[in-house]
């Protein structure tokens, strides 16, 4: 049995479906080897990484609120922090280090100084989902071993290399961005994320041509910011994904 890898990627609020998807996962039943994510894709594979199953994270999912998840910052680099998103981690998970993981895990994050790729394989988990989900302009970078670091989008938005440098041997890709449609920004937060996500598009098609399985769920009717429409984002990316695995096995 080929050692199977799967690449969550990055989309705000989009990533809920990936929820969805890991249920998929969990019906059919298969063995997952080595998880990786980038963005909100790297705060749901922790929690998968760290053995939680699909309800017990669409249980913290359901519930989170920008509130939770964000605070003003005195940064000059950023208007908001997500320190709460790693209080989040630490609540649920403890204060892991991210090698400690049942599933072999690996996040990424950009160098803001160099624009490098940074896998980020160990040391604190909080610190390095913070960092992964780090949108510049929004939220403040985060330092980790003198780097600092902001949302791992810029470089892999999909992190199916990642996952096959691992040692995957086939890798499931899940990308939020594919079949999305971007209506008038009501915010500024609109505006950067849409932005954000157009630099992103282009990228996102050749990091994801070396996927084995590519899941590209419709989300076309959902906004990228509304963090209400989880529960109706869980199920969609559930449909989805589950249509796929059905077509491939």
């Amino acid at each position: 049995m080929k050692k199977t890898g799967l690449s969550l990627g990055g989309g705000v609020v989009l990533g809920a479906a990936h929820v969805g998807t890991l249920r998929a996962i969990d019906e059919f039943d298969m063995e997952i080897n080595y998880v990786a994510g980038t963005s909100i894709g790297a705060f749901v594979a922790a929690f998968f990484a760290f053995g939680k199953n699909w309800k017990e994270i669409k249980k913290i999912a359901s519930e989170l609120k920008w509130i939770d998840i964000t605070g003003i910052s005195l940064s000059r680099y950023g208007l908001l922090s997500n320190e709460k998103l790693g209080e989040l981690i630490i609540k649920h998970l403890g204060n892991k280090n991210i090698e400690d993981a049942d599933i072999p895990l690996a996040i990424v994050a950009t160098d803001v100084t160099s624009g490098e790729k940074v896998i980020l394989d160990k040391g604190s988990l909080a610190d390095a989902v913070m960092a992964s989900t780090c949108i510049p302009g929004i939220f403040k970078p985060v330092e980790i071993n003198a780097k600092m670091l902001v949302d791992g989008g810029i470089v892999e938005n999909v992190p199916i290399n990642t996952t096959m440098k691992m040692g995957a041997e086939y890798v499931i890709g899940v990308d939020l961005n594919s079949k999305h449609k971007y209506d008038k920004p009501d915010n500024i937060l609109d505006v950067i994320m849409n932005s954000f996500h157009f630099l992103m598009q282009q990228s996102d098609k050749l990091q994801t041509k070396d996927a084995d399985l590519l899941i590209k769920p419709d989300l076309s009717s959902f906004n990228r910011s509304d963090i209400n429409q989880i529960d109706d984002l869980i199920e969609k990316g559930y449909e989805d994904s589950r249509k796929v695995l059905k077509e491939e096995f």
